[in-house]
């Protein structure tokens, strides 16, 4: 059996270079996001409120079957914000 070793030593012995790219796309299980078209006009903020146990249940069921067939939106942020959008612009909320 091989002799154990601390972390800081095994990494000492890794022969360089070491693709940065590849390394954080291993570290955090995804490449680099690629950035929607208007992503420099959308900031967001958090918000918390409270809806009813049904809908939260058919919300995350749409999102994790939406996210299952590659469908856009999928994510809950997403459904929320289309969801709420139409609502915004016919009380003029929203221009």
């Amino acid at each position: 059996m091989a002799e154990r070793r601390s972390l800081a030593e095994g990494l000492k012995a890794t022969p360089p270079p070491i693709d940065s790219g590849k390394e954080k796309q291993f570290v955090y299980h995804r490449s680099e996001p690629a950035a929607p078209a208007n992503a420099a006009a959308v900031s967001r903020v958090p918000i918390s409120t409270r809806i009813r146990a049904d809908y939260a249940t058919a919300l995350k069921r749409a999102s994790l079957e939406r996210q299952l067939k590659a469908v856009e939106p999928n994510t809950l942020q997403d459904i929320l914000e289309e969801a709420i959008e139409p609502w915004l612009r016919s009380n003029g909320y929203l221009s």
